[in-house]
């Protein structure tokens, strides 16, 4: 009897240790710190607080339910000089903050400014904000976080938690980028991502294989082949004489040319759907180099895409092409 005891109490003994080993990984798993999240399109992110979640309208997090988010800007490297400069009591007084403190923030993407304060909104809601203010090697991130005074699980120490862990990716994903905007581009020709505006536009280029042929040409080194530029907006015209008087009008906003001459505008009909075609030859503002100019209109229900090129004079036939092919892969989401 005695035997057999011991034996129970021995697979229980060894049950209760395979177990424990069993959950050791797991353990060991949720002691692992969260990894940063980084909202769409942004190189900067962060560990939210709980019960923050990814914004959908601006880069950064928000708690609906309690009034209360984290704004992420990604500013260029120079602008923390300028941006340092405000963050004074006086300063931040006249945009209705009140100081309580501020103090140097060391973080691991290096060493910045925070403030700590309050404001009161137009509905007498008084707001506890922290800004964040740190200058890296290629950009300056700019935080500002704002949560309720009263009745909010955002205590101090869970903001600075959260900001302890401030990150910065090398790259945004081009995919990742291009998942902004309310239209698809199918192919890009070997262009690449300029510039982006979420939700609205697009700026590729083609950037010079040769960058000395193109300061022979007249054109700064960092300057381009070629640029296509994507926008979307509201208000399509429908009749041929509003269309035309629209095409002039998108034509004249185009910007950095000079000594404009054009050589053809006329209706044209792009992927199915009516559309109206602008080209001319200019000079750059700049430094008066030669460019040929197309710019394309496309219109579909309330909305219009604009697509305009830019290419150097002496490679244009080429340059024309490839636009033409990324033009013709353009669609609506």
């Amino acid at each position: 009897m005695m035997d057999h005891k011991r034996k129970l109490i021995a697979a229980g003994a060894g049950f209760a240790v395979a177990l424990a080993l069993l959950l050791l990984p797991i353990a060991a798993r949720s002691a692992e710190p969260a990894a940063p999240v980084f909202p769409t399109g942004s190189r900067i992110g962060l560990v939210p607080p709980v019960g923050m979640t990814e914004s959908k309208t601006f880069p950064g997090f928000v708690d609906l339910e309690k009034n209360a988010g984290i704004i992420i800007n990604e500013l260029p490297p120079g602008a923390y000089a300028d941006i340092e400069k405000t963050l004074t009591p006086d300063a931040l007084k006249k945009r209705g903050v009140t100081v309580e403190k501020r103090e140097t923030l060391q973080l691991g993407i290096g060493q910045g400014d925070l403030v700590v304060g309050t404001q009161v909104a137009p509905d007498k809601t008084v707001y506890r904000k922290w800004l964040v203010v740190v200058p890296t090697t290629d950009l300056t991130v700019v935080l500002t976080v704002q949560v309720p005074e009263h009745g909010s699980p955002y205590s101090d120490s869970v903001v600075r938690a959260a900001l302890t862990t401030v990150a910065v990716r090398g790259r945004v994903p081009q995919a990742e980028f291009l998942s902004l905007l309310p239209f698809t581009v199918g192919d890009m020709q070997g262009f690449h991502i300029g510039n982006i505006i979420p939700g609205r536009a697009l700026l590729l280029i083609d950037a010079p294989k040769h960058p000395h042929l193109v300061v022979t040409a007249g054109l700064p080194d960092y300057e381009f082949d070629a640029r296509f530029i994507i926008t979307v907006g509201p208000g399509a015209p429908t009749s041929t004489d509003d269309r035309v008087n629209f095409a002039r009008n998108a034509f004249n906003t185009i910007q950095g040319l000079k000594d404009i001459q054009l050589t053809m505008a006329e209706p044209v009909r792009l992927n199915s759907q009516e559309g109206f075609e602008t080209v001319a030859s200019a000079k750059d503002v700049s430094t008066g180099a030669p460019l040929m100019v197309i710019q394309w209109l496309r219109f579909g229900g309330n909305e219009f895409l604009q697509m305009v090129g830019i290419s150097r004079a002496d490679i244009w036939g080429e340059e024309l092409a490839r636009m033409r092919a990324m033009r013709d892969s353009i669609d609506f989401k």
